[in-house]
């Protein structure tokens, strides 16, 4: 794939770290469809289902800079996508190999090969929780726990890089969903697809954005091809659609036909519980999620619209396309690797004989 075959790759070559995780198997599958050649560099393949037409896969960690290194010199991609991430459930340790010294390998080896740029994908957890909103890019950063404080220190590392000329579009997405998504959301799925109520952490009257892989990968190809004086920046991305908590759930379950509600609860009580549940193994849910779920979480995209980048996705038409998937293609099976990856279901714990309670009524 190097730089002599411009005439088959008419928007050029990409490599992806984490190509086969969640937002990298859709990274590659949308690049590829819009003519670009496409490397997946990970530690695990792809899955038999995954359609990879078009997708070379190279395993590797992108914590061994000479594996990296390899990669980029064999295929000599135009741009690197860093999409390689530890998710919060990993231990502190490995969130911060992943997170820090991964990054730090991919922008090394990236600046040494003469890479044009790298579009590094963080996350919209280096803001904590934040009173006033919308939040900006300029907002203060407080990453919370691990792996909020890992990203914050991950996008240093790409503004050292990128005063040293390399340039490192950085992406601060809301969380993103559609087909393919489990983890917690599977958790969600199964109590609509179930018939239970849905209960909240606070009583739902929270403004929550979230937003669709494939608006995503869409803004991943623009700050990849667009003038770099021009994407050399940090961009929020997330939905311009959105309602309150509570009336993007309803959607859902009215979408599903189940007659079911969404179920506000006490958020001091209801966060208290779920400490313990952690604290005890018993919940799949960790604290990033029940800490801020009760809080306003929305950010202002208005710097990645000004590239002339549009969401496609409101929050509701999200939920249900990925609801929908999950309807079609989830087979149950003993839950593995539990909160480690966004394409496995995660052991409910205690929280599944909570759901028959929430079936009852």
């Amino acid at each position: 794939m190097g730089t002599d075959s411009g005439a088959d790759r008419p928007n050029g070559s990409a490599l992806v770290t984490g190509g086969t995780g969640f937002l990298g198997l859709h990274t590659c599958q949308y690049l590829v469809d819009n003519g670009w050649d496409v490397v997946a560099f990970d530690r695990v393949p792809f899955t038999e289902e995954d359609d990879v037409s078009g997708i070379e896969y190279v395993e590797g960690d992108v914590r061994d800079e000479d594996a990296v290194r390899g990669v980029i010199d064999r295929f000599e991609p135009d741009v690197v996508v860093h999409a390689a991430a530890a998710l919060p459930l990993w231990d502190a340790d490995t969130i911060r190999e992943v997170t820090i010294d991964g990054t730090r390998s991919v922008l090394w080896a990236a600046e040494e090969a003469g890479v044009d740029r790298v579009v590094y994908i963080s996350s919209t957890a280096v803001y904590g929780v934040h009173e006033e909103h919308p939040i900006t890019e300029s907002s203060p950063l407080d990453g919370v726990g691990p792996y909020g404080n890992a990203k914050v220190q991950a996008e240093k590392l790409c503004g050292d890089f990128r005063r040293r000329g390399l340039c490192v579009p950085i992406l601060r997405p809301k969380t993103f969903i559609g087909p393919q998504r489990l983890g917690v959301f599977q958790v969600l799925f199964d109590w609509v697809e179930s018939g239970a109520n849905i209960p909240l952490v606070g009583w739902g009257d929270n403004e929550y954005q979230l937003m669709h892989v494939h608006d995503l990968v869409r803004a991943i190809e623009l700050v990849s091809t667009d003038d770099p004086e021009r994407v050399d920046d940090t961009f929020n991305v997330g939905a311009t659609e959105y309602a309150t908590m509570k009336a993007d759930f309803q959607a859902l379950i009215d979408h599903a036909g189940t007659g079911k509600r969404v179920v506000g609860t006490p958020a001091l009580v209801t966060v208290a519980a779920l400490r313990i549940l952690d604290e005890l193994n018993l919940s799949p849910l960790y604290p990033w999620i029940y800490e801020t779920a009760h809080h306003d979480s929305y950010v202002s995209i208005e710097k990645l619209r000004g590239l002339g980048w549009e969401p496609e996705y409101s929050n509701t038409e999200a939920l249900i396309d990925t609801y929908d998937w999950y309807l079609d293609h989830y087979e149950p099976s003993e839950a593995s690797d539990t909160g480690l990856d966004h394409r496995v279901a995660w052991d409910q714990g205690a929280l599944a004989l909570v759901k028959r309670v929430f079936q009852a009524f």
